[in-house]
């Protein structure tokens, strides 16, 4: 000790207890629900982190073998969702698209609302970044419960993926029933009209159909939330559609892009466009339910929900002059 300086020697930690010899496993904080870890000064040690995700992935598949688990009357399965489905939407969600997310908080916290977007990309993966975006962003974490074109569900293996994850039919029955359970429910009134549209086109609302999301909502007094999506144009460009292919494929479109079908199955992989996601405020529904039926207030609405979206699409552009950009 230097003279002068008073002896801060710090007295010797504690020997932790042994059991049979062995040091005690300490305790590892568990991830929260989007899989942060905890503070840098509280980092659990690699290898016990990786036994507890081998603990829950073992306990999961017990679960699934054994049946207990729940589905509802649509087939939907939270927990092969959130375990499966959800973690691999994650990677193009936030490292291939860099996906953006604008006016969440117009998403209502609970209850039933209707999430009308625009839909695009030749193969539909603007509908699944848009429920990956809700249940990554939204506070409650909210599922959003899509509605598919028949052609998905007369597919087997796609079918019951669709099922699984929450979809169903996209008629106005199941849409009510949803509403009116207190769920959000995602639908995209061009279709195929819209998925398909060549590159040309792109950014350019085609026609709503015969509005009938707008009757849906107004029978159960849910609000209509327009959604504009930037970015799934690009992921597969249309050049050209090859009619005859598919009508003899029973198909609405058959896609020519720069990839596909020049580079066979590697021309499935969609470009890695930037995204960006605009929530709209929400239209309140509730004062109009005795107006359900009546054609001139349905159009009305549609065609203000549609105006609405492609206001935000003209906005979303100007912020994202370079479609592959950072």
């Amino acid at each position: 000790m230097l003279p002068g300086h008073a002896d801060f020697t710090l007295p010797r930690r504690a020997e932790p207890v042994r059991v049979n010899g062995r040091r005690p496993i300490p305790e590892v904080p568990s991830m929260n629900s989007n899989g942060h870890h905890p503070a840098p000064d509280e980092q659990p040690d690699p290898i016990d982190l990786w036994d507890q995700r081998v603990a829950r992935g073992l306990a999961f598949l017990r679960r699934r073998f054994a049946g207990s688990y729940e589905v509802d009357e649509f087939g939907f399965d939270p927990e092969l969702n959130d375990a499966v489905f959800q973690p691999l939407l994650r990677v193009l969600y936030h490292d291939w698209f860099r996906t953006e997310v604008f006016g969440i908080e117009h998403v209502p916290k609970d209850g039933g609302a209707l999430v009308v977007a625009n839909h695009s990309g030749t193969f539909a993966l603007d509908a699944l970044m848009l429920g990956t975006a809700i249940r990554d962003r939204h506070p409650q974490e909210r599922h959003l419960r899509l509605l598919g074109a028949d052609l998905v569900f007369r597919m087997p293996v796609v079918s019951e993926l669709a099922r699984k994850s929450g979809a169903t039919v996209a008629c106005n029955p199941d849409a009510e029933r949803l509403m009116s359970t207190g769920e959000l429910v995602g639908v995209f009134p061009e279709g195929f009209k819209g998925i398909g549209k060549r590159f040309a086109d792109r950014y350019k609302l085609q026609r709503f159909g015969r509005g009938g999301f707008v009757s849906a909502a107004l029978r159960t007094g849910t609000p209509i939330v327009p959604v504009a999506i930037v970015g799934a144009e690009e992921i597969y460009p249309i050049l050209a559609d090859v009619k005859p292919l598919a009508r003899l494929l029973g198909v609405p479109y058959f896609p020519v892009t720069p990839t596909f079908p020049w580079l066979g199955p590697l021309g499935l992989v969609p470009l890695p466009s930037k995204w960006l996601i605009q929530f709209c405020p929400p239209i309140p529904t509730e004062h109009l339910t005795d107006l359900a039926d009546d054609p001139m207030v349905v159009y009305n609405l549609a065609d203000q929900v549609r105006e609405t979206i492609q206001a935000a699409l003209l906005e979303l552009l100007e912020k994202r002059p370079d479609p592959f950009g950072l």
